[in-house]
């Protein structure tokens, strides 16, 4: 339970640093195509913080993105891990101790996990540019870093 616990503090304070950020830097365009308002994801790991008892905190580090290009490739690194995140709260969710686990914000999508990510990819791979892919690689990059040195 303590690591689930670092990864849900940890996803927070990504989450707490970066979600407006992302969504402020995206145009119009890709707010409609994304459907931004149904990938909010910090209320649900802030309904997770509660149910298990933590704190809402701030991160030591700063995060910042220059373009909609840096915004989206760190939204691909948030958008991909509920593929992961479905995994493994449907995992954790059979393992003792872990009964009264909400699991909002790995099982954000819940059974439209597939779609969601579906519509994501399809909307970069059209509107993101071959020319831009370095810029979307240099946002994906520093989200991971912040993921990793975040305190």
């Amino acid at each position: 339970m303590e690591d689930y616990k670092k990864i849900i503090d940890r996803n927070y304070l990504m989450l707490l640093h970066s979600e407006d950020q992302i969504f402020g830097s995206l145009s119009e365009k890709f707010s409609d195509k994304l459907q931004l308002e149904e990938r909010k994801k910090l209320p649900l790991i802030e309904q997770d913080l509660k149910s298990l008892d933590m704190e809402n905190r701030k991160a030591s580090g700063e995060l910042s993105f220059s373009n909609e290009n840096e915004a989206l490739g760190a939204m691909y690194v948030i958008e991909g891990s509920t593929l992961g995140g479905n995994v493994i709260a449907k995992q954790l969710s059979k393992t003792e101790g872990f009964d009264d686990v909400t699991f909002n914000f790995f099982g954000c999508y819940r059974e439209n996990t597939g779609f969601m990510w579906k519509n994501f990819k399809e909307v970069i791979d059209n509107e993101v540019s071959e020319k831009n892919y370095d810029e979307v690689l240099s946002g994906a990059k520093k989200l991971y870093a912040f993921l990793l040195n975040v305190r």
